[in-house]
C-alpha cells in the first residue's frame, strides 16, 4: 500500500507541471457571449421580471448558434430578440438609431424589457447606451446588461451613460484559468477619483456571489452615494414658494413654503444639495410658435436646471419637454373680486315679501271683490241701498288692505260678514309680518359681489381681467377655439385682458382690483395666500372669491425628460402624501389662510333713513301721482269730446 500511495504521489507531482503548461486560457477562442453566458443566465434568472422580454444587441462578432445555445433555455414569457449591426456598419450612426427605434417599439408592445448588449468594441457599447437614452428605448423600469471583454480601464467613456440609466457592466476576466466574470454598477455623479462599484462576481466554480450589500441593479437615485449638488428653479409662488424672510439682495436665493419643506426633506432622504436659480422671465413657461420654451419649463427642458419647483400643473404639452413627478396637490380657477362699500337698496320695501306673495295678493285683490260683487248680484239684499254702495264694498277691502279707515254699515248677509272677517285677519298678519320684515331691512347693507361666474365677468363689457402670463390655462386659452375660454381671448383682443407675474398679484389686488372694475382669476389657494397677508397687514376682508371654480389642475414637480431622478424622488413624495404630510405642511403655512374664504355680504348697522334709503317708495308715489295724472286728462278730453258731440246733436228731427 506504501508504494501506491507513492507512486500517485509521483504521479501528480508529474501531472502538475504539465497541467501548467496548458494554455491559461483555454476560451479565449470561445465567443464573448460564450464565456460569459453562465453570469447572463445567473444575472437574469435572478432579476428577470416574469412579466419583460429580454432584447440582444451585438455588432456582429456573436453568433445565431451562441445565443441559443447560451439564451435559448432561460424562461422568457415574452421573447427573446435579436438585433444585430454588421462589422461594416458598426460605426454608422444612422444604422445604430434604427436598429434601437425598431427595438423601442418592440418595448412599448411588451411593457418592459432588459437590454443585452454584447459586444468587445467600447465605441459600440457608449453608442447602444447613448442612443438607447435618446430615443427612450431605457426607462428605469426598463434594465441595461452590457458584457465586454474589455478591462474596465478602457471603458472610462462609458460612465456618463451608464450612470444615468439602470445598468450593470459584465467584464470577463481573461486572466482566470476557468471562466470568471465581474460584475460592476456606475454610481451617479461620481466625482473623478472615485471608481465603479463592484456589485457582484460569477465563476464556474462558486457561481453568482454578491460583493456588498447592494442588490443586483441597484436603486443609483434613491440614496446618492456621493451627495451631488442640483440645480433648482423657483419663484415667487403665493401659498407654495415665498422668499425667505432673512434674504436680501446679493446672497444666495432662498425660499421658504410648503413646497421647499419637501425639496428639503427629499435631499436629505436621498443625500443631495440644492441652489436655487430664478427664471429670467419670471414665468412658468408656455410653447411659443417657434416651438421653443420660456420660463422654468424652458429652463428644465433644455437642461439648464435639474429640477424645477413650481409646483407646475399637468400638461400634455409641457409633458413633451419635462417629466412630471409625483402629484401632490390639486387646485381649481376661482374669481377675486373687491368687495364694493355697504349699500341701500332702495327697493328694499319689496324685499319683505317674496314674487309669489305680491302674486297672490294682486290675484286676491282681483278675485275677491269680484266674487262679492256677483254674489250681490245673485242675491240682492232684503232692503234696498244706495247703488254706490256696491261699487263701495268693492274697494272696502283694498281700504282693508291698505289699513284705512272705514265704518261698514250692518248687514244683514253671514256670507258677507264672514268673508271681511277672514279678510281682515289675512291682512292683519300679513301687515304685521310685512312691517317688522321691513323695520328689520332698513338697517340692512349690502355688499355687492357681482362677478361669480366667468360668464359673469364676460357679459360685463366695463370688467377687465387679469391673469397669471406664462402659464399652463394661458397654453389651454390659445388653443381653445370655441366656448366661454374662446371668449376670453376675444375679450383680451379688445383689451379687457392684463397679464402679470405671480410676483405682482398682491400690488394688482390693491391698486385694481379693489376698485371693482378689475378681477383676478387665479387659482383658488394662491388666492387664499395673497387674501391672507392682506389681512395680517390691514386687519379688512376687502376681496371675495367666486361660487363658480373651473380648470380643475393637478400639481407636481418636474425634471428633466427621461431622467431617472424623476422616479426616484416621486417614490417619496408618494409616502409624503399619502401620510398627510404635504397637507400639514400646507394648512400651518398661512396663519390666516381662512379669515377671508367667506366675506359677508350684509351687515347691520344703526343709523337714521336718509333719502336714499327710501327713494324707491318715493318713486312709486310719483309714479302714482303721474298715471293719476295722465288718467285726469284722458278723463277731461273724453268729457269734452262728449260735451262737443252732444252739442251738435239735432233737437227735431220731426218735419
Amino acid at each position: 500500500m506504501a508504494s501506491v500511495a507513492i507512486v500517485l504521489l509521483i504521479l501528480t507531482v508529474a501531472v502538475l507541471p504539465s497541467a501548467a503548461q496548458l494554455p491559461r486560457r483555454p476560451y479565449a477562442a470561445v465567443e464573448t457571449l460564450g464565456v460569459a453566458g453562465g453570469a447572463v443566465k445567473a444575472v437574469l434568472a435572478r432579476e428577470q421580471p416574469p412579466y419583460c422580454s429580454v432584447i440582444l444587441l451585438t455588432d456582429g462578432t456573436t453568433s445565431a448558434t451562441t445565443v441559443f445555445t447560451e439564451l435559448g433555455r432561460l424562461r422568457i414569457p415574452l421573447g427573446l430578440a435579436v438585433f444585430e449591426v454588421p462589422g461594416k456598419s458598426k460605426g454608422s450612426n444612422t444604422t445604430l438609431s434604427w436598429m434601437v427605434g425598431e427595438a423601442r417599439q418592440l418595448r412599448q408592445v411588451s411593457g418592459c424589457v432588459t437590454v443585452l448588449v454584447v459586444s468587445d468594441d467600447p465605441a459600440f457599447l457608449a453608442a447602444s447606451a447613448e442612443w438607447s437614452l435618446k430615443v427612450r428605448l431605457l426607462t428605469w423600469s426598463n434594465k441595461l446588461l452590457a458584457v465586454t471583454r474589455r478591462p474596465l480601464q478602457d471603458l472610462p467613456h462609458l460612465y456618463t451613460s451608464f450612470s444615468m440609466i439602470n445598468s450593470m457592466l459584465i467584464i470577463v476576466d481573461t486572466s482566470a484559468p476557468f471562466p470568471r466574470c465581474d460584475i460592476y454598477a456606475h454610481p451617479p455623479y461620481r466625482p473623478p477619483e472615485a471608481q465603479v462599484v463592484p456589485i457582484a462576481s460569477w465563476s464556474t466554480i462558486r457561481g453568482l456571489t454578491l460583493a456588498t450589500h447592494l442588490p443586483l441593479f441597484p436603486e443609483k437615485f434613491s440614496k446618492f452615494v456621493y451627495g451631488p449638488s442640483f440645480l433648482v428653479v423657483a419663484m415667487e409662488y403665493p401659498f407654495y414658494v415665498e422668499r425667505h424672510p432673512a434674504w436680501t439682495p446679493g446672497q444666495p436665493l432662498n425660499y421658504k413654503g410648503p413646497v421647499i419643506q419637501l425639496l428639503a426633506l427629499l435631499a436629505n432622504q436621498s443625500n443631495f444639495t440644492y441652489t436655487f436659480v430664478e427664471p429670467p422671465d419670471g414665468t412658468f413657461g408656455t410653447k411659443e410658435a417657434d416651438g421653443s420654451w420660456t420660463g422654468m419649463v424652458g429652463m428644465v427642458g433644455r437642461n439648464e436646471v435639474d429640477i424645477g419647483v413650481g409646483p407646475f400643473s399637468l400638461s400634455g404639452v409641457r409633458a413633451e419637454v419635462v417629466d412630471y413627478m409625483k402629484v401632490f396637490v390639486d387646485d381649481t380657477i376661482k374669481i377675486i373680486g373687491g368687495l364694493g362699500r355697504p349699500e341701500v337698496d332702495p327697493w328694499a320695501f319689496l324685499m319683505p315679501l317674496g314674487p309669489l306673495v305680491w302674486t297672490a295678493i294682486l290675484a286676491a285683490l282681483l278675485v275677491v271683490p269680484g266674487m262679492v260683487l256677483l254674489l250681490l248680484h245673485s242675491f240682492p239684499p232684503n232692503t234696498p241701498q244706495k247703488g254706490d254702495w256696491q261699487i263701495e264694498n268693492i274697494f272696502l277691502y283694498i281700504r282693508i288692505l291698505l289699513q284705512q279707515d272705514f265704518s261698514p254699515e250692518p248687514s244683514e248677509r253671514g256670507w258677507e260678514r264672514l268673508l271681511l272677517g277672514s279678510w281682515m285677519v289675512m291682512t292683519l298678519v300679513l301687515a304685521r309680518s310685512y312691517d317688522g320684515k321691513l323695520r328689520s331691512m332698513m338697517a340692512v347693507r349690502y355688499i355687492p359681489q357681482p362677478y361669480q361666474s366667468l360668464r359673469d365677468v364676460l357679459d360685463d363689457p366695463s370688467a377687465t381681467m387679469i391673469w397669471l402670463t406664462g402659464s399652463s390655462y394661458m397654453q389651454y386659452l390659445r388653443t381653445v377655439k370655441s366656448g366661454p375660454f374662446a371668449e376670453v381671448m376675444d375679450a383680451k383682443k379688445h383689451g379687457r385682458m392684463k397679464l402679470v407675474t405671480t410676483m405682482e398679484y398682491r400690488r394688482v389686488m390693491e391698486t385694481l382690483v379693489a376698485k371693482g372694475h378689475h378681477v383676478l382669476i387665479v387659482e383658488d389657494k394662491e388666492g387664499r395666500s395673497v387674501r391672507a397677508d392682506l389681512f395680517s397687514d390691514t386687519g379688512r376682508c376687502d376681496f371675495y372669491s367666486s361660487r363658480e371654480h373651473f380648470l380643475h389642475t393637478s400639481k407636481s414637480m418636474i425634471g428633466q425628460k427621461g431622467h431617472p431622478l424623476v422616479p426616484a424622488l416621486s417614490k417619496s413624495i408618494k409616502f409624503v402624501k399619502q401620510f398627510g404630510i404635504f397637507d400639514l405642511w400646507m394648512r400651518s403655512f398661512k396663519v390666516n389662510s381662512t379669515r377671508c374664504l367667506r366675506p359677508p355680504k350684509r351687515i347691520m348697522i344703526n343709523s337714521s333713513l336718509g333719502l336714499s334709503n327710501v327713494w324707491g317708495m318715493f318713486a312709486v308715489l310719483g309714479s302714482g301721482h303721474a298715471g293719476a295724472l295722465l288718467v285726469l286728462c284722458l278723463e277731461v278730453f273724453a268729457s269734452s269730446l262728449v260735451k262737443t258731440q252732444n252739442y251738435w246733436l239735432p233737437t227735431n228731427v220731426g218735419l
